[in-house]
């Protein structure tokens, strides 16, 4: 009999101490530490509200982003909102954005950058590069045909720089913007995937090669609003932080 009890009050603290150490895995997402503090670094996502945010063109109101349980989603399955990315509310020149995404099966999103925010302009993507969310393992036949589209891309104007395949839908990538004078730099779980210079010859020809290059002013703004993608099949971020830089 006390062998028994033993075993079961062995089991409870094991049990205990497991959800203790979720708790504060939990506690410790959407936070800064006090190195990253003294080093400028501040969060654009506090894990409680979509505070900062507002849905492009349309000002705060209810859309299919919230944030739930420490995590800032978009659920493809809300109904009765208006649906469309979400964008920040402050605008962003050079600066170092560090974020953690997941995907659902199949999904499809994205991170703009340098967005300009105005009635002419209808959606994000006319006017900022993106980032690419994928699932590259459920993807379309046309997000793989040129390998311009797969995640960590500058989306749809070059592949990767190296070859880095997004983690299963439903587990968190890391990911990295760099923005500096007008050069961007991406990363993808800790891989180079993509550096172009948006003041230069090779971008514009980039640019107007694209179908991006029907819309005048794709692509011309070094700075700007951060936007991310109400697209496919949904998505959701954590940790999303930026240090301006000088």
């Amino acid at each position: 009999m006390k062998q028994n009890n033993l075993s079961v009050w062995s089991a409870i603290l094991l049990c205990s101490i497991s959800l203790l150490s979720y708790s504060q895995k939990i506690e410790n997402q959407n936070t800064l530490t006090e190195e990253e503090s003294k080093e400028g670094w501040a969060l654009l996502f506090d894990g409680k509200t979509t505070k900062g945010w507002h849905l492009y063109n349309e000002g705060n109101i209810q859309s299919a982003w919230s944030a739930a349980g420490g995590e800032l989603v978009c659920d493809p399955n809300t109904e009765k909102v208006v649906r469309g990315d979400l964008v920040s509310d402050k605008a962003y020149d050079n600066y170092d954005l560090t974020f953690e995404w997941k995907i659902t099966k199949g999904g499809n999103s994205g991170v703009f950058i340098n967005v300009q925010e105005a009635v002419e302009f209808p959606t994000a993507w006319t006017t900022g590069p993106e980032y690419q969310l994928l699932d590259n393992a459920n993807a379309s036949s046309h997000n793989l045909k040129d390998g311009k589209r797969l995640s960590g891309c500058i989306y749809s104007l070059s592949p990767l720089k190296n070859k880095v395949q997004s983690k299963k839908f439903g587990e968190w990538n890391t990911s990295r913007i760099l923005q500096q004078n007008g050069q961007i730099t991406f990363w993808l779980n800790g891989v180079l995937t993509g550096q172009e210079d948006m003041k230069s010859s090779r971008w514009k020809e980039l640019v107007a090669e694209s179908n991006l290059g029907k819309f005048p002013s794709f692509g011309k703004a070094t700075s700007g609003k951060i936007a991310f993608q109400d697209w496919a099949n949904g998505v959701s971020l954590r940790n999303i932080k930026i240090k301006e830089l000088n």
